[in-house]
């Protein structure tokens, strides 16, 4: 356990809300337990989730020690479309989280390759071993894996200095009326819900980069669209297509309530992917073609 205190500068409404702030690592879901159980106070007493909070409170949270995992191999059937002894090339399907946490202990992408591969990288600890980057539990596509630490190191480097390109897919609600441009905002959590992520101040989150392309426009009103990324902030492009008035399709957290198609999740595919192999020094590119539920969709629509 360990206690971590937080002095109001100003006035709130509600003490989740002012915590929701300092503690950004927690979701609100995550909050409401620490409040319900009795290990956050204001000015000495116990505290509610609803309660006000004035100028020069002080706050003091109880955290609880963090759950240790470790992940293990598990024979699930995965697309691995490349692989030496340095990387490995994955089409991650659409309902597979990449790597165990609170909520999924199993069932990962990290407990399919540690079945499949014979060596991950170990920079990210026994719970994302050989994880360079991610994509989201209900989005489709391509990712690079690390079979060793010095490969890691330099993929990495790669995405970090915007050396390795990813594209993706998506099939957006609306008529996009530009045919291509970039989205340039921050991004950080969601003031009003810490499970999303938003469009907020500078001081407030981080620089989010997207480029946009318009590939088909279809008459009942949808527009497949590719994304290029430059930035890899949560949730990037669910959140640049909603700012932009044109939520992905089937998208639970982002998008319409009522959907017009059956769908497990959004219509989001990262379908092309492009680095430096960190041994060769050779230049990649791997696409993966839209899955099956994607294109039926498609199949569906009419071209304008």
């Amino acid at each position: 356990m360990r206690t971590e205190s937080f002095t109001a500068q100003e006035s709130y409404t509600r003490a989740d809300l002012f915590l929701s702030e300092n503690l950004t690592e927690y979701s609100r879901s995550a909050l409401k337990k620490l409040f319900d159980g009795g290990f956050i106070t204001v000015n000495g007493k116990k505290a509610k989730a609803s309660q006000s909070v004035n100028f020069g409170d002080i706050l003091a949270v109880t955290l609880p020690p963090p759950v240790e995992y470790s992940a293990k191999p598990e024979d699930i059937p995965i697309e691995i479309i490349y692989e030496d002894e340095s990387l490995a090339v994955v089409n991650k399907p659409q309902g597979m989280t990449v790597h165990i946490g609170n909520g999924n202990a199993d069932g990962t992408l990290v407990n399919a390759l540690l079945y499949k591969l014979d060596s991950l990288s170990g920079i990210n600890g026994v719970i994302r071993p050989g994880i360079v980057h991610r994509i989201d539990k209900d989005t489709s596509g391509l990712l690079v894996v690390a079979k060793n630490d010095a490969a890691h190191v330099n993929l990495s480097e790669q995405i970090a200095n915007k050396t390795c390109r990813r594209s993706y897919l998506a099939l957006l609600e609306g008529i996009v009326k530009d045919d291509s441009g970039t989205i340039t905002t921050y991004i950080g959590r969601d003031p009003r819900d810490r499970v999303k992520m938003a469009v907020v101040p500078p001081e407030k989150g981080k620089i989010a980069v997207t480029d946009f392309c318009v590939e088909k426009r279809f008459s009942e009103g949808y527009t497949l669209c590719r994304f290029d990324l430059h930035t890899g902030r949560t949730h990037q492009i669910r959140v640049h297509a909603k700012y932009m008035g044109y939520p992905v399709v089937g998208d639970p957290v982002y998008g319409i309530k009522k959907q017009k198609f059956n769908l497990n999740g959004q219509l989001l595919h990262a379908q092309r992917l492009t680095f430096t192999h960190p041994v060769t020094g050779k230049e990649m590119t791997f696409e993966a073609p839209l899955p099956e539920y994607f294109t039926q969709i498609l199949s569906k629509l009419h071209l304008r």
